[in-house]
């Protein structure tokens, strides 16, 4: 299944550069933001902000930031609001991206992300028919024998927790859930003190679509322009990345 470990590569591609950086704050400040609007501040009973924090630790934004951004949300601190939009369309070599935006002025963000498909030989379209909308967790697979667990009493202990499915990568454990369920897995993931790569909702292909060697610049160029948007949160596609 696609789309499980932009945040990582993001991440990590973005790491190196200060004002790259800076642009990976503006998207998980949003993240805050909008979490807070809509579930309130408590950290304990708002799941969505606790993964959005989670985020902001994993970039190591500042306290202050996060503690602005929390603000914000509450309507402490003055700004304009936040609100959280979606594009759908057909990207290079006719792949299928669903973008999620969070930005403070929609007729900008309409414009960037239209301009974005169009330069790279994609246009805005309906693709959401192709996606499911699940929660999904990745954590590295080392922990395991680190931490002497059992790997098939796991599985059995995630499955009647709601995981619906569970993929070993190379690397990583990559669980998928209900959109409902994704709590309840990530908190028996805690309680035995896995650290969890990350944790948060996806839309994942239904089908998935095989990129070429010799197409894989022009993808690569397109979802770079996405990542340095700075109103773009998130991008899901049906490619195998």
């Amino acid at each position: 299944m696609s789309g499980h470990s932009k945040w990582s590569t993001i991440k990590r591609a973005k790491a190196a550069n200060d004002a790259k950086k800076g642009a990976i704050f503006t998207k998980v400040s949003n993240l805050i933001t909008m979490a807070v609007k809509e579930k309130g501040a408590d950290i304990d009973s708002n799941f969505t902000l606790r993964m959005a924090i989670d985020k902001a630790k994993e970039a190591n934004m500042p306290k202050d930031n996060i503690e602005r951004a929390i603000k914000r949300g509450t309507g402490e601190l003055a700004g304009d609001q936040i609100e959280e939009l979606y594009y759908e369309g057909i990207g290079p070599v006719n792949s299928q991206f669903i973008v999620k935006c969070l930005t403070d002025n929609k007729n900008r963000s309409a414009s960037s992300i239209r301009h974005i498909f169009t330069k790279y030989g994609g246009a805005l379209s309906s693709v959401m028919w192709n996606f499911n909308k699940l929660g999904v967790i990745s954590f590295k697979k080392e922990q395991l024998s680190d931490l002497g667990i059992d790997k098939e009493e796991l599985e059995l202990e995630l499955i009647d927790n709601g995981a619906q499915d569970i993929k070993i990568e190379e690397e990583d454990y990559v669980i998928y859930t209900q959109v409902s369920d994704l709590q309840s897995v990530k908190e028996t993931l805690e309680k035995k003190n896995i650290n969890i790569e990350s944790a948060e909702l996806n839309y994942i292909a239904k089908e998935e679509q095989e990129i070429s060697d010799s197409d894989k610049d022009k993808v690569e160029n397109f979802i770079n322009a996405l990542d340095e948007d700075e109103d773009v949160s998130d991008y899901y596609t049906n490619l195998k990345l």
